[in-house]
């Protein structure tokens, strides 16, 4: 599960900047994760509460804000929306294409105290 891996990887980001803003903690996070991003939604959930215990996020209001996925075939030129890495094109049922939207996963904003 590296949704794990994810959340800790937060709490590091969120615990440099608490220190950085020579603040306590986190009250909110907003986070921007793309449709295509590899990420189980409800591992995440599941993984969270555990990678915030005792961190500078544990009392903070999560925001999570999801990407759709956007990408333009490379055979056909259409632009389709896309919720799965290997979704072909509607069009032309092409394979290839360049995913330019969706494959976002980062901190969008911190409010600290």
């Amino acid at each position: 599960m590296h949704e794990l891996s994810l959340a800790l990887n937060i709490v590091d980001i969120a615990e440099r900047e608490v220190k950085k803003a020579q603040a306590e903690r986190v009250t909110s996070i907003s986070l921007k994760i793309g449709e295509c991003a590899g990420v189980e939604n409800d591992a995440f959930d599941f993984a969270w509460p555990a990678a915030v215990k005792d961190s500078v996020l544990e009392s903070a209001k999560k925001d999570v804000k999801t990407v759709p996925g956007k990408a333009k075939c490379l055979d056909c030129g259409h632009d389709f929306d896309i919720h799965h890495l290997y979704d072909p094109c509607p069009d032309c049922e092409s394979f290839f294409k360049d995913i330019y939207q969706g494959k976002e996963f980062f901190v969008e904003s911190l409010t600290v105290i």
